[in-house]
C-alpha cells in the first residue's frame, strides 16, 4: 500500500479544499484532485479509489448546504439518488470491459459542447423553464445513464447532470446545481464501494483530503447560493473547457494527437 508523508499530505489537503470549492459550484473537482494524487505517487487505480473517498466529503457537504436552504428536497429525490447509486456500482464493476479509448475520444467533445451550450444559451438564469420530459422518464433514463458513467469513468459527471437538469428537467441553474450534487454524491458512494472492495483506497490520504473537501465545498455552495447563475454559469464553462483540454492533452488521446496537443 502506498506510504504517504506529512508534507505531501498537506499539499493534497490544499488541492482537495480547492477542488471542493470548485466542485460545489460547477463540478469538475476531480480535475484538481486526480492529477494531484498521481503527482504524489499514487498508482492510477489508487488515485481513482482515493479520489472517490475524498469526493464523498465534498459532495456530501454540498448536499447538506443546499438542502438546508431548501434548494433540494432530499426525500422526493431519494428514488433517483438510489438509481444513481446502483448504476454507479454497475459502471464500476464493468469498467474493465468498457471501450475506454472510445470514451476518452468522445468525452472532450461532449464537455466542449456543454461549455458552448451554457455560454451561448441566452436565458440561462435561476428561473425554472418548461420541463421537456416527465420526472419519471428523467429518473429512469438520464439518472442511471450518468450514474453508470460515473462509476465506469467519472470525469465530467457533474457537468452532465447539470446540463440534463437544465435541458430536460427545465431547472434553473442554482436548482440544477443543488440536485446535481445529490445525485453525484450517490454515484460517488457506489463507485467508492466498488473501489474499496477492490482494495484501491488509501484511507489516510482520502480521509485527510475529505476533511479539506468538506470545508471547501461548504464555502463554494455558500457562494453559489448567494450569487446563483452569475457565478455558476461562467465557472461551469471554464471548468468544462479546462477538463476537455486536460483530456485532449493526455497521452494516447487520438483527437489531441491529431490536432497536435
Amino acid at each position: 500500500m502506498f506510504d504517504i508523508f506529512g508534507e505531501t499530505l498537506v499539499l493534497l489537503a490544499f488541492a482537495a479544499f480547492f477542488a471542493g470549492f470548485i466542485d460545489a459550484i460547477a463540478g469538475g473537482g476531480g480535475l484538481v484532485t486526480i492529477p494531484a494524487l498521481l503527482l504524489a505517487g499514487f498508482s492510477p487505480i489508487e488515485a481513482l479509489g482515493t479520489n472517490k473517498l475524498q469526493g464523498l466529503f465534498g459532495s456530501g457537504s454540498s448536499v447538506i448546504a443546499y438542502a438546508a436552504k431548501g434548494h433540494v428536497d432530499l426525500r422526493a429525490q431519494l428514488p433517483w439518488a438510489l438509481l444513481s447509486f446502483l448504476a454507479s456500482i454497475g459502471g464500476a464493476a464493468l469498467a474493465t470491459i468498457l471501450p475506454g479509448a472510445v470514451l476518452e475520444t468522445i468525452l472532450p467533445l461532449l464537455l466542449i459542447g456543454i461549455a458552448v451550450y451554457f455560454a451561448l444559451k441566452p436565458d440561462m438564469d435561476d428561473l425554472d423553464r418548461i420541463r421537456r420530459i416527465s420526472p419519471a422518464l428523467f429518473g429512469f433514463t438520464v439518472v442511471p445513464l450518468i450514474g453508470f458513467y460515473d462509476g465506469a469513468f467519472g470525469p465530467g459527471t457533474g457537468s452532465f447532470f447539470m446540463i440534463a437538469f437544465v435541458a430536460f428537467a427545465g431547472f434553473g441553474v442554482l436548482k440544477a446545481t443543488a440536485h446535481t450534487k445529490l445525485l453525484n454524491f450517490s454515484s460517488n458512494v457506489g463507485g467508492f464501494l466498488a473501489f474499496a472492495l477492490a482494495g484501491a483506497v488509501v484511507w489516510k490520504a482520502g480521509l485527510v483530503m475529505g476533511a479539506a473537501q468538506f470545508a471547501g465545498a461548504r464555502l463554494g455552495a455558500s457562494l453559489a447560493m448567494k450569487n446563483g447563475a452569475k457565478l455558476i454559469k461562467p465557472l461551469l464553462v471554464i471548468t468544462c473547457i479546462a477538463l476537455a483540454i486536460k483530456l485532449l492533452t493526455e497521452d494516447g488521446n487520438p483527437i489531441g494527437a491529431y490536432i497536435g496537443l
